[in-house]
């Protein structure tokens, strides 16, 4: 047996290699390569368990808001840390989803308060350009309010908030855009940066936006159509 050929398995290898050793030799090294091969196996498994373990406790974190030991902030800081979820939907352009990012009580405040002000919406005009010219563009009805327009201090709540996750700070944003789309009703592709090479030169330009749903309705959507993949 010694002398036939070796197979493909372990202890035929093992076999093999030891043909020159006495039998108290070989059982010893198969013992100690079966040792070795158990406390290599249980240190892989243990640390495979700590990867997860951390991966769970830093979802946990996040679905938790878990606040942390925070810093001194300065005087236009934050007095604690705070964790709100987000998921990264693309890079370029960069569009990031914040689930629950309103409570349902705040986003019926809102509806309430913009209703019965609702006109027709307006698109900004090229030079030369008149209404007739965009109309069809957007079919929708909204009102601008500001958050210090609002008694009830819910815009405000959300503009902060708005303003901790775009880390822009809260003077550099616009009055919010409230928005109706009812059936059929809609607003072309378009950017919300205006080019000053169509628009003319501009006071100030637009680097994020914010869009905040209201309500669940079935159909419809909000398309971004040029991702590239980076």
């Amino acid at each position: 047996m010694m002398k036939g050929k070796s197979g493909k398995g372990y202890c035929n290898w093992c076999f093999a290699k030891t043909n020159k050793l006495g039998l108290p030799a070989v059982f010893l090294l198969c013992s100690f390569f079966f040792i070795s091969g158990f406390f290599a196996s249980t240190l892989l498994s243990l640390q495979d368990n700590s990867i997860g373990t951390t991966r769970s406790t830093l979802q946990e974190s996040v679905n938790e808001g878990i606040e942390y030991n925070s810093l001194t902030p300065g005087e236009t800081g934050d007095d604690s840390v705070t964790s709100i979820p987000f998921q990264i939907l693309s890079w370029k352009p960069r569009a990031l989803y914040f689930p629950g990012f309103a409570t349902p009580e705040q986003c019926q405040g809102v509806i309430d308060m913009a209703e019965p002000n609702l006109r027709p919406s307006t698109v900004a005009l090229r030079p030369g350009e008149t209404e007739e010219d965009s109309k069809g563009i957007r079919t929708s009805s909204g009102v601008f309010i500001s958050a210090d327009q609002d008694k009830n201090g819910i815009l405000d709540i959300i503009e902060e908030k708005i303003a901790k996750v775009t880390m822009l700070p809260r003077a550099h944003g616009e009055a919010f855009n409230i928005l109706r789309y009812e059936i059929g009703q809609l607003y072309n592709s378009h950017y919300d940066v205006f080019d000053p090479a169509e628009y003319g030169p501009q006071k100030s330009q637009r680097i994020a936006s914010f869009l905040l749903y209201l309500s669940n309705v079935e159909g419809g959507e909000t398309m971004f159509p040029f991702e590239v993949i980076i």
